[in-house]
């Protein structure tokens, strides 16, 4: 693909569209929970728009030839992002979930353009860090991070059922 990408707020028209991308890429993810260990996670990732009606979240898509080819979910109210462990008590802070890529998509550095935009989110809205979580099934996105500038924060770390999942902070 080497068409140009752009970034935007996601339209609710589109939300359907992008909890099914969403679904996809995270199901296909070798060593992720599956739809069956965990059907509400993957219920809540269908209904993606759903998120939308608490304040401050929004969903950012990532366009290429007039299609998405990637979304992510953004929190400016650490209250709504409804991790597991403490990263809801983070005061003063972002976050973002369900970064998910088209899989004829990957590898074009559209994880990157929406992480980056959730840190400039977060910079305009005078927020002191950006919070994310991920999981040993993610090490593409793992290393992207660390590469961007997040740095792993064990006490943001929680279980999901079986899965361990790794906090990681962006001082902005």
């Amino acid at each position: 693909m080497s068409t140009q990408i752009s970034i935007r707020t996601a339209q609710p028209s589109e939300y359907a569209h992008i909890g099914q991308l969403m679904v996809k890429a995270y199901s296909q993810l070798e060593g992720f929970i599956t739809p069956a260990e965990h059907p509400g996670y993957y219920n809540m990732m269908a209904n993606i728009g759903d998120l939308t009606a608490k304040h401050g979240t929004e969903i950012i898509a990532a366009m290429a030839s007039g299609k998405i080819v990637g979304a992510v979910v953004y929190f400016n109210n650490m209250e709504h992002y409804g991790s597991g462990g403490t990263a809801t008590k983070e005061k003063n802070s972002a976050g973002f979930r369900f970064l998910a890529v088209a899989e004829e998509a990957r590898g074009q550095g559209i994880g990157k353009l929406l992480t980056l935009e959730c840190i400039r989110k977060t910079k305009e809205q005078n927020l002191k860090q950006l919070i994310i979580h991920t999981t040993l099934a993610m090490q593409d996105a793992w290393r992207m991070y660390e590469r961007i500038g997040f740095k792993r924060s064990t006490d943001l770390d929680f279980m999901q059922g079986e899965m361990k999942v790794f906090g990681f902070r962006y001082q902005v």
